[in-house]
C-alpha cells in the first residue's frame, strides 16, 4: 500500500500559519502607531506573538517599524538628568550616617591612643635613669 501524499495538506497549513503571523504583525504595528509608547521590533513581536527573528525576515515589516521609530517624538529631557530631591535625601541621609560612623570611630581610637601614650608614659617614668 502506497503512502499517502500530505505535503499539500502540510504546505497550506505553513501558508495559513505565515499569513496570520503577518496579519497579527500587521495589526500590531497599526496598534502601535495609534499609541505613544515607544515603538521598539521586540514590542512588535510580543504583541504580534511572533518571534523576533521571524519579524527581522520580513523587511518591510522592519521598515515600517523603523518609519514609526523616526516618527515619533524625542524625549522632552536627553543627556544627563538632575537629581530628585528624593534621592538627593537618601545620599545625605546615607553621609550622615558614615559620618557618625566615622565620628565614633575616630573618638574611640583616640580614647585607645592616649591610653598607650599614658602606659608608655608610665612605663618610662617607671625605668631607672641611666
Amino acid at each position: 500500500m502506497p503512502q499517502a501524499d500530505n505535503t499539500r495538506f502540510l504546505l497550506a497549513a505553513t501558508q495559513r500559519r505565515s499569513a496570520e503571523a503577518r496579519n497579527r504583525a500587521e495589526q500590531a504595528l497599526a496598534s502601535a502607531a495609534k499609541s505613544t509608547k515607544p515603538i521598539t521590533v521586540a514590542g512588535i513581536a510580543k504583541a504580534a506573538k511572533v518571534s523576533r527573528s521571524w519579524l527581522y525576515t520580513q523587511a518591510d515589516l522592519i521598515d515600517a517599524i523603523t518609519h514609526l521609530q523616526q516618527r515619533q517624538p524625542s524625549p522632552a529631557r536627553t543627556g544627563q538628568q538632575p537629581a530628585t530631591i528624593a534621592s538627593l535625601q537618601n545620599r545625605l541621609d546615607a553621609a550622615n550616617r558614615r559620618n557618625k560612623q566615622l565620628r565614633s570611630q575616630v573618638a574611640d581610637l583616640t580614647e585607645r591612643l592616649e591610653t598607650a601614650y599614658g602606659e608608655i608614659r608610665a612605663l618610662r617614668n617607671a625605668r631607672p635613669n641611666n
